[in-house]
């Protein structure tokens, strides 16, 4: 392993619902100043690649990454991650561009990264179960010529901390961050003057779409080219709405262990209004991935995790403090740099369209340039998955194009105009 720091001593390897977490991923006793820097990297294995004519791997090489970002509360984090670099060649203008991707829904157990799905598309043991979907549209902007680097977010794989899943902050953060962090691995060929896009769909179209308003002010040396936004949760309340008694009801426990973690007025609600079904739910649900979390958790209602009998969304709008941590994650309020693409289902009923759609609406009112694209499809199944999870992929193809032209220096034509007549 190629290293500039070493892992914090540990007695015991830390092991998540059977799966022992590498080494790599525990971060060290003291961190690099700054944001974007390198603390660690070796070669990745990617699970699904090719022999290239060249020798080179198709579609790339990868290298596993640890780097440093500042979370919500501005203290100093690590955050793992992969970089690829890819066989396909650049064919635009200056430097070769790069991708940042936001995962989307993995899950809260480091077993669950997007970086350990990289190596392994599939894991599937008697206690875990995890699917690297995001492995196509990786593969897709590779195929590009652009890098792509791949976030695991703050907590998600490293070790010392549970995964503050949908902290607007702390993802917009990472993302940034991890622009930065490509530069300085071994091999890369971006550099500081390179194009940068970023990429997520559902958690991470809410992660690249915090990226883009975050970064005027707190990485404004990251060249960001374009975003594309899908399916982005940009009211937690409303989420909060959709997802309570869908399949996927786990990822209201995710959200509420990560807030916990880092609000403490949060924390204090919620610890007051809990059953010790509750209690042991969210702990449970705090090693899991989506495939563990359907299967133990779908369709379950947080109603059966209070005391009252009220949901989880009710108390927190109850009390002001609580609901104030979920206002404050409210996208919309900050114009985003740069073109932005944002897509959002008509059906989607898990993160509800309306939201999504009031999304583009305050980015247009800020005057932001905004493409809007409202995915038409049928009803697909109440409360299953489906009708957020097939936009993704009948819409991928035109995000991933869309995202080349913004890498290509193409100017975007924003369709703020049309709002009022789209869905």
């Amino acid at each position: 392993m190629c290293a500039s720091a070493s892992p914090a001593a540990a007695s015991d390897p830390v092991v998540s619902r059977g799966v022992t977490i590498p080494a790599f991923y525990t971060p060290p006793a003291e961190l690099p100043p700054g944001n974007g820097k390198l603390i660690r990297h070796e070669p990745l294995r990617l699970g699904l690649s090719l022999p290239g004519l060249n020798g080179r791997r198709l579609p790339g090489t990868a290298t596993r990454l640890m780097y440093t970002s500042t979370d919500s509360n501005g203290q100093p984090v690590a955050v793992t991650g992969a970089y690829i670099e890819p066989s396909a060649g650049w064919k635009g203008s200056g430097p070769r561009p790069l991708v940042v991707v936001g995962s989307g829904t993995m899950g809260q157990g480091d077993q669950c990264a997007p970086s350990l799905a990289l190596e392994n598309p599939l894991t599937l043991t008697g206690q875990t179960v995890s699917f690297g979907y995001e492995t196509l549209a990786v593969h897709r902007l590779l195929a590009t010529g652009a890098a792509v680097v791949v976030t695991d977010y703050v907590g998600l794989g490293a070790t010392d901390r549970l995964h503050t899943y949908v902290n607007r902050v702390d993802e917009g953060h990472a993302m940034l961050d991890a622009a930065r962090a490509a530069r300085s691995v071994p091999g890369a060929t971006v550099t500081a003057a390179s194009r940068v896009g970023m990429y997520g769909y559902s958690q991470g179209g809410g992660a690249s779409a915090a990226a883009a308003e975050l970064q005027r002010t707190y990485a404004p040396d990251v060249p960001l080219a374009g975003t594309y936004s899908g399916a982005p949760p940009a009211d937690l309340t409303e989420v909060t709405k959709g997802i309570d008694g869908s399949a996927l009801a786990g990822a209201l426990g995710w959200s509420i262990n990560g807030f916990a973690q880092a609000a403490p007025a949060l924390r204090e609600v919620v610890e007051a209004n809990l059953n010790d079904t509750g209690r042991k739910a969210l702990k449970d649900i705090s090693t899991t991935c989506v495939g563990d979390a359907i299967l133990g958790y779908g369709f379950t209602k947080s109603t059966r995790w209070t005391t009252s009998g009220k949901s989880v969304g009710e108390i927190i709008a109850g009390e002001p403090a609580a609901r104030a941590v979920l206002d404050d994650q409210r996208l919309g309020r900050l114009k985003p740099t740069g073109p932005v693409r944002l897509a959002t289902g008509t059906q989607d009923d898990i993160v509800p369209h309306a939201q999504a759609r009031q999304l583009a609406v305050d980015w247009c009112k800020k005057g932001a340039d905004v493409t809007y694209k409202a995915v038409r499809l049928p009803n697909l199944g109440d409360k299953l998955l489906t009708n957020h999870l097939v936009p993704l992929l009948t819409d991928q193809g035109d995000a991933v194009d869309w995202l080349a032209d913004r890498l290509k220096g193409k100017t975007a034509r924003s369709n703020c105009w049309t709002m009022p007549a789209q869905p």
